[in-house]
């Protein structure tokens, strides 16, 4: 029997990011790769051999450096297999820019389609989201204690404004009083205030009057600056983000005023404090220069750009699209709201199902862009075994580790996750063969009772083997018309 949760063990996808590029040996890559792509050691060989070769044009003389262009890698096999995965963990792995991309989204170029430059907007807009993040998190301890410091302040002044209407009386002594008098009156009070300030800092580093309320006067440019990071994302074009901008600029040095709980205030002042201790134009140019020298950017479905009947000529759906792309992956300049951007070293990787074109129905000059390829293997009932059980996020981890919050045990047997995959074979068979994606729709019919009971099961512990899988799915493995439309 094989128990797919193991006592004591975190399930994680991180992995620990190394300081130093050189690191990153292709034999490292691709065991990396294998914690979470199953088989396809010829893409993973392909993509770990592109990296490496990334660091070595690092380590040429300047005069040569920049004659040493990537060699981009299309990818050639049917969807599920783990084509973007391998891209995906490769970038996460080496903390580069990534941006995926469907080809078939920049078809119709003028009419509803998008601008194919537009990729590598958006990939630098990643890159600066990115660091920003780090930056923000880089200072997020000594942005407390600033926020800490301005909310003892506030609270200061707030209880010293709430005492003169009590010394409203001593207004007309005040004025009689001689300079030597005052300036000690004015010194009691600024040391009074002092020692209330360092009071209340005591008793907020302390979270002790976290649920008392303030009256929070603050900068909403913070608001304004969180958009700007992030909200433009793969679905964004030029217009949108320019629109965007002068909404943000439209906001920024306004005041708000709002009564807030102390806690809230804290978290407020942090991120407000946070923003201003971080340089945006050096992170923008750091990001800039990520994006063209790591930059990833992966091309799902080039083949949907292929011309049905193989001619060539000004087809804006699809022969268009790959003109349009030929000089983003020869290596062109593009205009950012950053700047200019160089596409000559970022790594194009291109992929596609090919089930009705070939690679050579491609145009001859972006054929010759992308000099390696690949061809990845559909997956077989083995394959998808392993994908079950060898993974590190491995599905049934994940739903283990999903019902365990219920105090719910989930078992998995062999025989169970193997008829799962047969299941999952059967099917791709009979219908549309989305390879191990199948496994996602799979998992979720056989666990969807168990998963809405769960709540009303606490302290059981269920075995999932194959008799359990054969009684939820014998309905649509044997009627094919139902699987159809279910599955």
């Amino acid at each position: 029997m094989s128990r797919t949760k193991t006592d004591n063990q975190t399930i994680t996808d991180d992995v620990q990011l190394a300081d130093e590029p050189e690191s990153w040996t292709p034999r490292r890559v691709c065991a990396e790769l294998d914690r979470f792509v199953v088989g396809q050691d010829n893409a993973k060989r392909a993509v770990a051999v592109a990296i490496r070769n990334r660091w070595r044009r690092q380590q040429l003389a300047e005069d040569i450096r920049d004659e040493v262009l990537p060699k981009n890698i299309l990818m050639i096999g049917p969807t599920g297999v783990g084509k973007t995965e391998i891209a995906r963990r490769v970038a996460k792995f080496l903390d580069a820019p990534f941006l995926k991309v469907e080809a078939s989204n920049f078809t119709e170029v003028g009419y509803v389609g998008r601008d194919v430059e537009s990729m590598v907007r958006d990939l630098v807009d990643t890159a600066i989201s990115k660091i920003h993040q780090q930056r923000l998190q880089n200072v997020q301890e000594q942005a407390e204690i600033s926020a800490n410091q301005r909310l003892a302040e506030i609270l200061a002044e707030q209880k010293e404004r709430a005492r003169q209407p009590e010394e409203s009386d001593e207004a007309a002594v005040e004025d009689q009083e001689d300079p030597e008098t005052k300036r000690k009156r004015e010194a009691n009070a600024k040391r009074r205030q002092t020692r209330q300030r360092n009071r209340l800092l005591g008793l907020l580093q302390q979270n002790e009057i976290d649920d008392d309320v303030i009256d929070l006067d603050y900068d909403i440019e913070l608001e304004a600056a969180t958009p700007q990071m992030g909200m433009f994302g793969a679905g964004s074009d030029e217009d949108l983000q320019e629109a965007l901008n002068d909404l943000v600029d439209g906001f920024m040095h306004r005041r708000r005023s709002r009564r807030v709980k102390i806690r809230e205030a804290r978290s407020i002042l942090t991120q407000q404090e946070a923003h201003r201790m971080i340089d945006f134009d050096a992170i923008m140019e750091l990001a800039i220069e990520r994006a063209e020298q790591t930059g990833i950017i992966f091309i799902d479905e080039i083949d949907k750009t292929i011309s049905k009947n193989g001619d060539y000529g000004p087809d804006v759906s699809g022969e268009g699209v790959q003109r349009d792309l030929l000089p983003i992956v020869e290596g062109c300049v593009v205009m950012t709201r950053y700047g200019p951007v160089k596409t000559d070293h970022m790594l194009f990787i291109a992929a596609g199902a090919f089930h009705s074109a070939r690679p050579s129905d491609l145009i001859p000059e972006l054929q010759g862009r992308f000099p390696v390829r690949v061809e990845l293997s559909s997956l077989g009932v083995e394959d998808l075994y392993r994908i079950l059980t060898e993974p590190e996020n491995a599905l049934p981890r994940q739903y283990a580790e999903l019902l365990e919050t219920e105090q719910v045990t989930l078992e998995f047997t062999e025989d169970g996750l193997r008829e799962i995959a047969s299941s999952a074979v059967l099917i791709n068979e009979r219908t549309e063969n989305i390879g191990a994606r199948r496994l996602h729709t799979l998992m979720e019919r056989v666990l969807e009772s168990l998963s809405f009971d769960a709540p009303d099961r606490a302290g059981e512990t269920i075995t999932i083997d194959a008799s359990f899988v054969q009684e939820r799915m014998s309905d649509i493995v044997l009627d094919e018309d139902s699987s159809k439309f279910i599955l």
